[in-house]
């Protein structure tokens, strides 16, 4: 049969068997509220919803909450497995090895988030992932989140500060779980999370977010995986041009800026086509550098159940050995909702948030892709690839979706082209 890895299939059955633990199962993750309400900064509870599919009882989650006047506590969820099927030409055999059909745990998220404090109340959010979204290794299980949330004169301005996600471009910072498209495509050029600060702040209009960010994993002494001493300084800043019918309609634009540091004087950028069991296509290897400077560009569209989105991310190398390379990564996407759904947008943060299923057979939304990474530049060849994409989504209930996607990559790399089809299947469950 095809491969599945041990740690895999014993990951998935741990996994699994959290769904019979009542403080995991019947928790709330942040990826599964609808935006906040207007003037508040907290998003609401989705209800269960439909019964197609089994759910957990809204009346046992509220018993595994704690609600006292100085303390608060929310364990949640969040389970995504998926399967690869891949066929490639020659080409792309010699160029990356053949890629097998595989299935894989994409990410099991267990969360624990809350409240200290009355009159001044400070956030708090733990978190930790088997190969999840948000990792920022090769490790199989990491700790994503462990912070604190500090407000600043109001719920308006705050200071993070901890291992926290880095504030550069939409797909970073937007919930994974609920993004339109199965995988990240700029991946090469962010890492998610880190340990550091953070400052945020939404104006009082409620249309415009900045986000700024310092970060070093060495401030933790984490010394595990080599030199770390890296400083990344980020930035993010939008502005919801038009915002009406709670969300449904917007436009959206937005710019961000990543200083990142290199670690032990090396840096390296690397991505995979949209699947993450298939091998990095694009991978510069380490090469000494000082710093690279990455620019992003972000805008969203969406009318009501339709909805265009796109991003362009440039990054120049400060690496005079290599003739100080600039990379790229760009894509242009669209989604319809044949049902009528929406992906709310949530101005406090700057992006969409969770769909809502409506009715007994939830929503269906198809979307389609246009992207591309450039690794080569200078002295160094990393390839490059183009990418498509066509795919549908059943958001069968508020807690559960199911995705099929089909993709097609163009692999330059030393004066060859191989292309990839790749079918990546998922079925996700938030809560």
């Amino acid at each position: 049969m095809p491969p599945f890895d041990r740690s895999t299939a014993a990951a998935a059955g741990l996994a699994l068997a959290t769904l019979f633990v009542p403080a995991a199962a019947f928790a709330q993750a942040p990826e599964s509220e609808r935006p906040p309400a207007p003037g508040q900064f907290e998003g609401t509870l989705l209800p269960a919803g439909s019964s197609i599919l089994p759910e957990a009882d809204e009346r046992t989650y509220a018993q595994t909450r704690v609600e006292t006047p100085g303390f608060t506590f929310k364990p949640g969820l969040v389970l995504l497995g998926d399967y690869t099927f891949a066929s490639q030409d020659a080409t792309s055999i010699a160029q990356v090895g053949e890629q097998a059909d595989r299935g894989q745990l994409r990410a099991s998220r267990l969360m624990f988030r809350g409240t200290i404090g009355t009159g001044y109340v400070v956030r708090y959010l733990l978190a930790a992932e088997y190969k999840g979204f948000d990792t920022t290794s090769d490790r199989d299980w990491e700790v994503t989140d462990v912070s604190l949330t500090f407000p600043l004169r109001g719920p308006a301005t705050t200071l993070t500060v901890g291992k926290t996600k880095q504030s550069f471009v939409y797909e970073m910072v937007g919930d994974a779980a609920n993004l339109a498209f199965q995988e990240r495509v700029l991946s090469p050029f962010f890492v998610s999370r880190a340990v550091g600060a953070r400052l945020a702040h939404v104006t009082d209009d409620r249309m415009s977010t900045l986000s700024i960010g310092i970060y070093n994993d060495s401030w933790a002494g984490d010394t595990s995986r080599g030199p770390n001493d890296g400083t990344d300084v980020t930035a993010r800043a939008t502005r919801a041009l038009w915002l009406a019918d709670e969300g449904r309609s917007v436009m959206h634009v937005g710019a961000s800026v990543r200083s990142a540091g290199a670690d032990g004087g090396q840096m390296r950028y690397r991505g995979r086509p949209e699947s993450n069991v298939l091998a990095y296509y694009v991978d510069t290897g380490s090469f000494a550098a000082e710093r690279g400077l990455h620019v992003g560009l972000e805008a969203l569209w969406q009318q009501g159940p339709f909805a265009v989105i796109g991003e362009y991310v440039r990054a120049k190398v400060d690496a005079p050995a290599s003739g100080d390379p600039t990379f790229s990564g760009g894509y242009l996407g669209a989604s319809w909702f044949v049902t009528g759904g929406n992906r709310p947008y949530d101005p406090t943060v700057g992006y969409a948030r969770r769909v809502a299923a409506g009715g007994a057979s939830g929503e269906v939304e198809l979307v389609a892709r246009v992207s591309f990474v450039d690794l080569d530049d200078g002295a160094i060849r990393g390839g490059r690839f183009r990418k498509t994409y066509l795919g549908a989504n059943w958001w069968a209930t508020n807690r559960w979706k199911f995705g099929a996607g089909w993709g097609r990559t163009w692999l330059d790399e030393a004066g060859t082209t191989g292309v990839t089809d790749a079918l990546l299947m998922r079925a996700q469950w938030v809560y």
